[in-house]
């Protein structure tokens, strides 16, 4: 028998061939799972609402994004305050154990059954709940005075990824109710909130707040006099009550500066140089304080409060004043999210 013949088919070259051939086929697979990924990762058919063109150049970041069109809420993208054990709310950041977790500004609280995930939206609950089991502790805020949790639970997504500068979008419709409906931010030592919409109100002095954008920086320092206080913030009409429809807000944020759109439009623009100088006039801080803090990662926060200073519902009733005949018996109005979505260039990933 030919020795070349007794090779080929004996029974270790069968393996080495087998071998050979799957790790052919491993290699195909992984390559097209890596061409994939960098696909969705790389995703030009979804683009900013104010630059359709894409003349930003501007790449989906499919991490932190998210449609809420599926089933359940990615928790692997979001961390839901206040689930559920034993009965229980628990309040411990499952990437962050030993920090504490912020239950919501009293008198709410956020709890981790306040969603639902409807028509392709996320839907935030604020709901009237005297029999909630909320906490006995009462923390002295920041701002306003101190009071206990009762009657009121809200809801609070944190992303669990954060990144750094990029164009953020979010098409949502705030609640129509006397709570605040809110797209904000927390990076190390500072806050950036997007919006705090107050989706109504009973005092007649106040009769602006539904049409009202509100947003800030806000440095946490505690080396700053009045750390937590806005070092830059603005208030704009915007025409508009924000509860009555869905609009898309948009935020470009860089080392430049930050650039603010609604529903496609430029509405305002201030660069760093302008947020230290607002800093200066409004705030106790040093002589050579830089304002503009909102310069490392971040990650995104969605959630309902109360602002006492503007009024607080106080019965079923009141939350519900403005729902829709048939709706007004459930003790809940929704924060309704269609998407978040965040943009990078290259350079920024």
């Amino acid at each position: 028998m030919n020795s070349s013949n007794t090779l080929q088919h004996s029974p270790y070259n069968a393996l080495r061939m087998g071998i050979l051939a799957f790790g052919l086929m491993l290699v195909a697979s992984c390559s097209q799972t890596f061409e994939k990924e960098s696909a969705a990762n790389t995703d030009m058919s979804v683009l900013p609402f104010s630059d359709p063109d894409n003349a930003g150049d501007w790449i989906l970041n499919t991490v932190v994004s998210d449609e809420f069109d599926g089933d359940i809420i990615d928790e692997d993208r979001w961390y839901i305050v206040g689930k559920f054990a034993d009965g229980q709310p628990v309040y411990k950041h499952p990437d962050k154990p030993h920090k504490k977790v912020w239950k919501g500004r009293a008198p709410s609280q956020f709890s981790g059954r306040n969603y639902r995930l409807e028509d392709g939206k996320l839907m935030l609950e604020t709901r009237w709940e005297p029999d909630f089991p909320f906490t006995d502790e009462i923390r002295v805020p920041v701002f306003g005075e101190a009071m206990p949790h009762a009657n009121i639970t809200t809801a609070c997504f944190i992303s669990r990824k954060e990144f750094k500068y990029g164009y953020i979008e979010i098409k949502s419709k705030a609640a129509d109710a006397e709570i605040t409906s809110a797209f904000w931010s927390m990076g190390k030592g500072f806050e950036f909130d997007f919006f705090e919409q107050f989706g109504d109100h009973r005092d007649p002095q106040k009769l602006d707040l539904d049409t009202e954008l509100w947003w800030s920086i806000r440095d946490w320092n505690p080396a700053i006099k009045e750390t937590g206080k806005p070092v830059y913030t603005e208030h704009k009409d915007l025409g508009f009550r924000v509860a009555d429809d869905f609009h898309v807000y948009g935020i470009e944020w860089d080392h430049t500066g930050v650039k603010y759109y609604v529903d496609g439009k430029l509405l305002s623009t201030v660069t760093p140089d302008q947020v230290t100088q607002w800093a200066k006039a409004n705030r106790d801080v040093p002589a050579d304080y830089q304002g503009y803090v909102a310069d490392k990662p971040l990650s995104l926060w969605l959630d309902q409060e109360t602002f006492p200073w503007h009024g607080i519902p106080d019965s079923k009733a009141d939350l519900e004043l403005n729902s829709p005949e048939g709706e007004k018996d459930d003790g809940v109005v929704d924060f309704e999210i269609e998407y978040v979505r965040v943009w990078q260039k290259s350079s920024q990933y």
